[in-house]
């Protein structure tokens, strides 16, 4: 199980099982925050606990998602979806920056363009611990 906490520890998530690989992305929210992200469903592999505050975009008549976030200490713990599938779920993706840097060090990384073609681009080679700086 992966975890990962706020800086002043009110606000965590958990992750069950393998992540598969992680997500950076450079969309005008993802870049600022200098997330990277580990995806899954509401209450499924992740569970999100503790005080939150959320932000969906401004200006977007409507937003798809909204980010999860510390009201103390501002570090942002996920994203979720602000619709259901069909099925009833909800997407949800966890920052994996607030895990021990050991835990997920090893991690490939997905680079994703959020800004421009929302494609999946290709892999590069690196992993999480090539992305700290």
């Amino acid at each position: 199980m992966l975890k990962g906490t706020c800086h002043c520890g009110a606000a965590h998530w958990t992750l069950e099982g393998d992540p598969g690989p992680i997500t950076a992305c450079n969309c005008t929210l993802c870049r600022r925050y200098g997330t990277l992200w580990a995806y899954d469903f509401v209450n499924e592999r992740i569970r999100v606990a503790g005080p939150l505050r959320s932000y969906a975009r401004a200006g977007k008549n409507e937003p798809s998602l909204e980010i999860l976030f510390c009201p103390t200490c501002a570090c942002v713990l996920a994203w979720r979806g602000l619709r259901s599938s069909d099925s009833g779920r909800t997407r949800i993706a966890v920052n994996v920056r607030l895990a021990p840097p050991e835990t997920v060090a090893d991690l490939p990384i997905d680079h994703f363009d959020g800004l421009e073609t929302f494609d999946d681009l290709p892999r590069d080679g690196r992993c999480v611990r090539d992305m700290w700086f």
